[in-house]
């Protein structure tokens, strides 16, 4: 190739440059970059945009942080509406430790769990042993335990947490409240369905008091009882929400002759069906509790499917298994998994979406996008849409160890993502409005 005149004596010009550059002079080595971040004003539109399309397969699993999110005035202070798994367990061990009538039963079930490495169960841990053992013991007792103070147990356990959970939602404004809005407030193709791990009776208090249809798997009025037929058969108008509980509900009872019916919150039976993941399938086909499961896993394959946790850890087993072979199965559907604390408090959803490209995890400090685990972006976007509503940067001692500089995501928190939600209504009528006005 031959070289112009021009060309030529920019080089030869460079190099003599370089010959005679001094050490002063010299060109001094580039910095490191940056290290990559994930931003998490970007996440939030995605998520807003995924949740926007009517034609979307849409999903919901609130987990039992979300009604701990509502709080409610305690002395000088507050406290949690409903606490949280390990709160719950405080208050049941105290009372049952407090029982004449139950205690030494109950301290007979907690030695054998330690006695199996298990030091701190918590109340699913203790039921699933306390029913197991009552399924076995036949008419022998075990360890001073018979058939029937093993059922007088588990009845106790469960009355202690109906009395903990039955609590109410003391306002219409609440996360749930936005949620019920939100689901009536969109026609769409597909019905939008509500999973949760609780107990409690706090999303249907807030669909109907929304007046906002829904279907749990129940038929009836006096006694509601559950049929599989209509679960499977699914016929109902895509305006009606599903809600699935799948760990069962504190009205959710299993009468002496197998049956489960779902009746007042407190009302006396059998036997309250509340995590009841130690039978065996045979007997739990007859129950909510797999067909629930198989709800998860029927949304996860169809299509295009957006699931939204919320207060959810990923430290159920039997849950993930679920949701990672439905994501396994169907490469276009997508979990964001919305954390309320540092990435690093949750290890095995963490380890999840280092292995699935479609499971994002969204933390306070952080994010797994596509498997790449990165902090969020340093540096707020105060004219961003969502600053504020999603982001924000600053101390947030309580939640996360992130440097105050260091944007943090707030849609972990079930109240932040109940107030994403009604902006994201509120947007939609202000662009339907201007179009109607133009």
């Amino acid at each position: 190739m031959l070289m112009t005149d021009t060309s030529a004596q920019l080089l030869t010009a460079g190099i003599a440059n370089k010959g005679a550059m001094s050490p002063a002079t010299e060109i001094k080595s580039p910095e490191a970059p940056a290290e990559p971040t994930h931003c998490p004003y970007r996440q939030s539109t995605l998520l807003q945009q995924a949740l926007t399309p009517d034609k979307m397969r849409v999903a919901f699993l609130l987990g039992a942080g979300c009604p701990v999110s509502i709080r409610v005035p305690d002395g000088e202070g507050t406290r949690p509406l409903i606490p949280d798994i390990a709160g719950l367990t405080k208050q049941v061990r105290e009372s049952l430790e407090a029982s004449h009538e139950h205690k030494d039963g109950f301290a007979a079930v907690v030695k054998r769990l330690a006695e199996r490495g298990n030091a701190q169960p918590n109340i699913e841990q203790l039921l699933n042993l306390v029913r197991g053992m009552g399924e076995v013991v036949g008419t022998t007792d075990h360890d001073g335990l018979s058939a029937d103070s093993l059922k007088a147990l588990d009845k106790e356990i469960c009355n202690v947490t109906v009395q903990v959970v039955q609590a109410r939602l003391p306002s219409q404004v609440s996360p749930y409240h936005h949620l019920a809005t939100w689901i009536g407030a969109i026609q769409r193709r597909y019905a939008v369905e509500v999973f949760t791990s609780n107990y409690d009776l706090l999303t249907e208090q807030a669909l109907e008091e929304r007046r906002v249809p829904y279907f749990d798997g129940f038929v009836g009025s006096d006694r509601a009882f559950f049929d599989l037929p209509s679960m499977e058969q699914d016929n109902l108008p895509p305006r009606w929400a599903r809600l699935w509980k799948v760990h069962g509900s504190i009205n959710w009872c299993q009468t002496a002759d197998g049956h489960v019916e779902r009746r007042s919150a407190g009302e006396d039976c059998d036997r309250v069906l509340i995590h009841p993941s130690h039978l065996k399938y045979e007997q739990s086909r007859r129950m909510p509790y797999l067909a629930m499961l198989d709800r998860l896993r029927a949304f996860l394959g169809q299509g295009q499917a957006v699931l939204v946790t919320c207060g959810y850890s990923f430290s159920d087993q039997h849950l993930n298994d679920v949701i990672l072979q439905g994501l396994s199965g169907n490469p276009t559907a997508i979990c964001f998994g919305l954390l309320f604390g540092d990435r690093g408090k949750y290890p095995d959803a963490m380890a999840h979406a280092r292995k699935h490209a479609n499971l994002s995890l969204l933390a306070a400090d952080g994010a797994i996008l596509g498997t790449i685990e990165r902090n969020w972006l340093t540096g707020e976007k105060p004219d961003h849409p969502l600053h504020g509503l999603a982001v924000q940067t600053g101390e947030m001692k309580h939640r996360t160890a992130a440097p105050p500089d260091r944007c943090k995501l707030l849609l972990g928190d079930f109240k932040a993502l109940g107030d994403f939600l009604a902006r994201q209504l509120a947007s939609r009528d202000d662009i339907e409005g201007e179009a109607d006005g133009a």
